[in-house]
């Protein structure tokens, strides 16, 4: 066993290799049926190999990669499969361009091998599953549980971080839980494995993570708005005094026209895409009770701007304005259905196509939220510095009933850290949203 733990690093690297060697397999041998010169070495096999193998490291690396040990089986999978199923489409439409030659007469013919396309897809999901799976069950076998120790602010806070925990339970195993103030924590340091940090007053975390840095324990933080300031600076030095210098964030001209040209351009091509389920939605709300079908309402977007949300009405008509708590009879049966798959938030694209709201930014809070958040935590309004947006951190890490706090410390991770190409990997997990819907749909407490 200590031989295996050794090479832990060095297995999980070759099943991920022998993963996506065997979804490439299955991709060139289903397709090589009806294109036989993709089984030999020609122009069309190299072009589809490289497109497969660059594209596929990108998304691949979009997603999050193998990471098993870090994350549940289920969401490696579901973000995998979602990755090899863009890279499929884009290595099939270059066999597609690779067809349309002097031999077929300069036919597009784009669903030729549509059919093995979708069997390739198929088999690809269960080798996914299959060594996704595996690797999580070898990852644990080699690696007992941590032994854990929590420590909070106060003890209102236990409950949601031992709930969050434990839902990896198969990583962390909860041996104490201590607020901050309690006696005997240095004792409770060096028997744990890891520490987990969550709301602790500043000068005591830093005399709680040097006892933890002293121990050489693994240190989990909850971090606040000048730690996400440290995370998005850099090194430097004058003379022998080390400094870390974050400078202030302003998108630049050359950011904000691709920013907005993307808005547009996928905004305009998604509405004609989803133009059917738009039909779908208005036809299912309307004969539901007969009452209007979109929803308006002011929300908060860049500088405290106030603008009116347009979303698919998923509760009775003339309903009281509040955040949906659970068992909440204000929402219609068809609204449940378009809540839980995100389909009331897509007539936000006219928002964007508008100019109201970008594809990626700080989700629009209602007016009395912002009021309320604001007045309980005043950097609540640092949201406001980007333009309000459909998808972001919050919406692919976090749910619907988040705190207000954490909800900040996701947006600002976002404006600290923004770049064109963070907002295409946030676009791209976002789809991974649909696949936990009942969890990151969940409602606030009753």
């Amino acid at each position: 066993m200590s031989f295996i733990k050794r090479f832990k690093n060095s297995i999980i690297w070759l099943l991920a290799l022998l993963m996506y060697a065997g979804c490439m397999a299955a991709l060139f041998l289903l397709l090589g049926i009806e294109n036989w010169q993709i089984l030999d070495v020609s122009r069309t096999s190299i072009m589809m190999a490289f497109t497969f193998v660059i594209m596929g490291f990108l998304l691949v690396r979009a997603y999050g990669g193998y990471n098993v040990g870090v994350r549940k089986s289920r969401p490696i999978a579901v973000s995998l499969s979602i990755a090899l199923i863009l890279d499929d489409i884009l290595t099939y439409i270059v066999l597609v361009i690779m067809n349309t030659n002097d031999e077929n007469g300069r036919r597009v013919e784009f669903f030729a091998s549509f059919g093995f396309l979708l069997m390739a897809m198929a088999v690809q999901v269960l080798i996914i599953t299959l060594f996704t799976y595996i690797g999580n069950a070898f990852y644990f076998a080699v690696n007992p549980a941590e032994r854990t120790l929590v420590v909070t602010g106060g003890k209102e806070e236990q409950p949601k971080l031992k709930a969050a925990i434990e839902i990896f339970h198969r990583r962390y195993t909860i041996e104490r839980m201590m607020t901050s103030s309690e006696e005997g924590l240095e004792d409770a340091i060096r028997e744990a494995d890891s520490v987990f940090f969550y709301d602790v007053p500043k000068k005591r975390l830093e005399e709680l993570t040097g006892i933890c840095y002293g121990y050489k324990k693994s240190v989990y933080i909850n971090p606040d708005i000048s730690d996400i300031l440290l995370h998005s600076g850099r090194e430097q030095f004058f003379s022998d005094l080390p400094f870390y210098h974050a400078a202030a964030h302003h998108m630049t001209f050359e950011q904000r026209v691709v920013k907005r040209l993307g808005d547009i351009l996928i905004s305009a091509l998604g509405l004609i895409l989803v133009s059917p389920l738009f039909l779908a939605a208005a036809i299912a709300i309307r004969r539901e009770d007969g009452g209007s079908v979109f929803f308006r309402q002011e929300r908060a977007t860049v500088g405290g701007r106030v603008f009116e949300i347009i979303k698919f009405r998923t509760m009775k008509e003339n309903a009281a304005i509040a955040s949906v708590k659970k068992s909440d009879d204000r929402i219609t049966k068809t609204g449940r259905w378009l809540r839980r798959y995100r389909i009331d938030e897509l007539p936000q694209l006219i928002n964007i196509l508008r100019g109201d709201m970008s594809l990626v930014g700080p989700r629009p809070e209602m007016l009395k939220n912002v009021e309320e958040y604001t007045a309980d935590l005043p950097e609540f309004r640092y949201r406001l510095r980007m333009k309000a947006g459909l998808t972001g951190y919050a919406q692919v890490m976090g749910k619907y009933n988040t705190s207000s706090r954490d909800k900040l410390i996701l947006d600002l991770m976002y404006i600290e850290n923004f770049s064109i190409v963070n907002d295409i990997r946030i676009i791209l997990q976002t789809a991974t949203v649909l696949f936990s819907a009942e969890e990151s749909t969940e409602a606030f407490d009753d």
